[in-house]
């Protein structure tokens, strides 16, 4: 229900308090309203008859529940039935069968529940303290919404200390309905929060809280602290990528990918808030640092490097030390040139205070100079300042100038790398990958059968032949093998490679052993028949003492390959229980998980999510060339990862892929052993929600609902937006006559900036779709037409524009007829827009289309139009 009745719940004109015998919880909520100020009628009753609570004349906007568990279904069916919109529920220890009759006792009234378990919450601008804090939170502009209470209770004290103000605080507790996905919904349009804090354990639903944070972290920062990151894994792991893809890795994964700012620690939460509000995201990652004394400039580097950041390489050193006795004329004179350099994308000042200087000179110097710098036109190069000391003087003439103000270098070289990260973070949200790769075509029928025939056998493991042929259809290079039932047979299988002068590598062939070297399964540089015969005797005879139970169906036969200057990874999918499908890529080699080293990535990718997720890997750096060692083929190797998602996109059943070792080198990628588990693509009872992937998180590039058509004998080819149609869109708008503009966004519209753009060509498939018609003889964008779901998924607003040259060529209709289909398609019951009547031909194609339209109660210039979606897709359009 997302954003639904989240007004009511956050601006209550009444508040009624439901606490039963025991009144403790109900008299600290009662207490805390009346320490707030709150200006609304407030009441209290430590009886659960619904009758004598709400059988006044005034209805509670929001009802807080402290009873005993028991009673919470038949409270929260008595505030629905007289109209409450939403109820705080304190309650512990509910179990689900009563979390879920609370729910249903809710949904027939449209109330909305916060909790159980909640400590519940406090909107300081509203008076509004319906919350066990012990100290109220003070009015600012941070949401901050909290799984738990008590970390919630932790960061207002926290911010108590430090004059740090809230929008909004809600504790949600177990969250049997609103959820963070709802709160993230409406805190990114709520104009009074300028960043979203997050604390969180578990996400629930991940396509919801995907979406939901893509749209918010686009809108405003929003930074996430996860409890119990270090959690013992739940699910039993089979494959090392399984065993790589550890839940932290997979949050941290899906927080990056969603253009989250993830934090360790409330210090960090805060310290980026405090950069992030000074200062906005800038291109580039290179710090130059200024420092009066080598010793600090040194300990800042060191920390800088620690965190991964990136020292900007400057003639003068980097460090720069002004000396001991530097004071206010030499900070600005060292600091001028370094805001103007090129080679630095920003700045860190570092002032210890000596005999010689003097803080609050020195800070009022940095000011005005950066003052100057940002006068004279230049960029507004983020500048950090470190003043350590308690200068209350230079405390305000950095805050004056909007320059973030640590009390340590190492605060200071984390708030950077905040800002830094925040910025890659926001690169990665805006990639969208098509869900179809260009740069090969696999095989699907041929993969999906050889799925098909082990699911049908009732295996859960791909044999090696299968894995074989299930890595052919999508082009990913293997070592070729023979199958041997025996031990006879596999030494006949050998001869052809010993006889052409190469050695053999042996392997135990059993769908129930996974890890072939736990039994002893695999034997190398075998050099001739006898010695294959023999090593397959012993395979045999250890295999089934250590694994008696393990069906044992032969043997695999593959000539051995010389590692030489190849690297040797991992690659592969693992199965997150949130998230879905992961790719995983690391070092490779029996000691992977030892190791350790690995990053994960949702799917879909594309080239360039892969080779920034191949970058956050140790071993990365062993791919370049090093002495007379060529560099790795790295766009074979991206090319494979991207593989592996489109394989995981294609094929729902395939749960696990393992390939260890990954060769790579100069030449390219080779899997020289893989393994591969498929299962059901749904749990039992589960539906499928939407035409995609069942269990992906990020919808991907929607290429099936690519058209083509002709009008008037023109070729016209109609796509879904693009992230890197930004120039296809601005070519577009400069086509378009201005009187078609304004009829359009309702204005005069001249700046088709970056931002302007990016809003239209940055989608999220799961809440919103743009379609592009462009010219296929020219490669010309002739329209488009789009359609916004709203928070709740039950309807959409659209937008249409068509090129001015192009109008009553049927564009706009056919535009308007694929949109509708998409909505019908994607679930939702209606569709709505704002057209001004002066628009004619706009409201004619409505007309035809079956839209309703009526004059707009608020500006009679503007008509409101809607089309009720029937079910099937029958619907007639004349």
């Amino acid at each position: 229900m997302s954003t639904y009745r989240f007004e009511a719940l956050l601006h209550p004109r009444a508040v009624a308090i439901v606490t039963g015998a025991d009144d403790r919880l109900g008299a600290a909520i009662a207490a805390n309203l009346d320490r707030g100020g709150f200006e609304g009628r407030i009441w209290q009753s430590g009886t659960t008859s619904t009758d004598a609570l709400f059988d006044g004349p005034e209805v509670p906007n929001l009802v807080v529940i402290a009873t005993p568990p028991e009673a919470v279904p038949r409270v929260v069916e008595g505030a629905g039935a007289r109209g409450a919109a939403a109820a705080v529920i304190l309650t512990a220890g509910i179990d689900d069968a009563l979390c879920e009759a609370a729910r249903a006792a809710a949904r027939p009234h449209g109330l909305r529940l916060l909790g159980p378990g909640s400590f519940g919450l406090a909107v300081p601008s509203a008076h509004l303290d319906a919350s066990l804090f012990a100290h109220a939170p003070v009015p600012g502009d941070l949401a901050l919404i909290s799984q738990s209470g008590t970390v919630a209770a932790g960061i207002v004290e926290w911010a108590a200390r430090r004059a740090v103000g809230f929008s909004a605080v809600l504790s949600l507790g177990r969250a049997c309905d609103i959820d963070v996905a709802d709160c993230l919904d409406h805190f990114a349009s709520d104009w009074q929060t300028r960043a979203i804090l997050l604390s969180l354990n578990v996400v629930p639903d991940a396509r919801k809280f995907m979406s939901a944070a893509r749209a918010a972290a686009r809108a405003k920062p929003v930074v996430v602290l996860r409890t119990g990151r270090h959690a013992a894994q739940a699910r039993r792991v089979l494959t090392h990528t399984g065993a790589l893809a550890r839940p932290d890795a997979v949050y941290e994964a899906a927080f990056r990918r969603a253009g989250l700012l993830a934090v360790e620690n409330l210090d960090a939460m805060f310290s980026a808030v405090e950069t992030l509000g000074r200062q906005r995201p800038f291109p580039g990652k290179r710090l130059a640092i200024l420092a009066n004394g080598h010793g600090v400039g040194a300990l800042a580097a060191d920390q800088l490097a620690d965190g991964g950041g990136t020292l900007a390489e400057t003639p003068e050193g980097n460090p720069l030390d002004i000396g001991v006795e530097a004071d206010a004329p030499r900070y600005a004179a060292a600091l001028a040139p370094l805001l103007a350099d090129t080679r630095n994308d920003a700045v860190l000042a570092i002032h210890v205070p000596t005999a010689r200087s003097d803080s609050a000179g020195v800070a009022a110097a940095i000011a005005a100079t950066i003052g100057e710098a940002r006068a004279a036109g230049g960029r507004r190069k983020p500048v950090f300042a470190v003043s350590i000391g308690e200068d209350e003087a230079a405390l305000k003439a950095l805050a004056a100038a909007g320059i973030p103000r640590f009390p340590t270098d190492a605060d200071a070289i984390q708030g950077f790398l905040h800002l830094v990260r925040h910025r890659e973070a926001q690169d990665d949200l805006m990639r969208t990958p098509d869900s179809l790769p260009r740069d090969f075509s696999p095989d699907v029928e041929a993969a999906r059968a050889i799925v098909s025939r082990a699911m049908a056998a009732g295996e859960t493991w791909l044999d090696p032949g299968a894995v074989a042929g299930l890595l052919a259809a999508y082009r990913i290079p293997s070592q070729p093998l023979a199958l041997a039932p025996d031990a006879d047979a596999a030494a006949g299988a050998a001869w052809p490679i010993i006889a052409a002068g190469g050695t053999v590598a042996l392997k135990v062939v059993s769908p129930d052993i996974v890890h072939k070297s736990d039994v002893g399964g695999v034997r190398l540089d075998l050099t001739s028949e006898a010695d294959v015969h023999a090593a397959a005797a012993d395979i045999l005879a250890r295999a089934r003492e250590l694994r008696p139970d393990a069906r044992i169906t032969g043997f695999a036969v593959q000539p051995m390959i010389r590692r030489g200057t190849r690297r040797e990874l991992i690659a592969g999918l693992a199965e997150d229980p949130t998230f879905g499908p992961v790719v995983v890529f690391g070092r490779g080699g029996t000691a992977v998980e030892v190791i350790d080293d690995r990053a994960l990535g949702l799917p879909p990718l594309d080239l360039r999510l892969a080779d920034e997720l191949i970058d956050r890997t140790r071993v990365s750096r062993r791919l370049a060339a090093y002495r007379d060692v060529p560099a790795v083929d790295r766009h074979a190797l991206a090319l494979l990862l991207v593989k592996l998602s489109q394989l995981a996109a294609d094929l729902p059943e395939v749960r696990e892929l393992d390939i260890n070792p990954l060769l790579a080198d100069a030449g390219g990628v080779l899997a020289l052993d893989a393994r591969v588990m498929v299962g059901p693509a749904l749990a039992p009872g589960a539906r499928p929600r939407g035409a995609y992937h069942p269990r992906f998180a990020i919808r991907p590039y929607p290429a099936e609902w690519e058209r083509a058509m002709t009008l008037k004998g023109r070729s016209i080819r109609v796509r879904p937006v693009r992230p890197e149609d930004e120039d296809l869109f601005r070519d577009f708008f400069g086509r378009v006559s201005a009187e078609d503009l304004r009829l359009r966004f309702f204005a005069p519209v001249r700046d088709f900036n970056h931002a302007f753009l990016a809003r239209l060509t940055q989608l999220d498939y799961a809440r919103a779709i743009a379609f592009v018609a462009i010219d296929v003889e020219t490669g010309a964008m002739l329209g488009a037409v789009r359609l916004h779901a709203d928070a709740n998924h039950e309807s959409g607003e659209y937008a249409i524009l068509v090129r001015t040259d192009v109008k009553g060529s049927g564009l706009g209709f056919a535009l308007m007829r694929l949109m509708i289909d998409w909505a019908r398609a994607d679930g939702l019951s209606r569709i709505e827009g704002t057209v001004l009547r002066e628009n004619r031909s706009m409201l004619a194609v409505c007309r035809r289309l079956g839209f309703e339209a009526q004059v707009d109660a608020e500006d009679a210039a503007v008509m409101k139009v809607g089309l009720a979606l029937l079910p099937d897709s029958d619907q007639n359009f004349s």
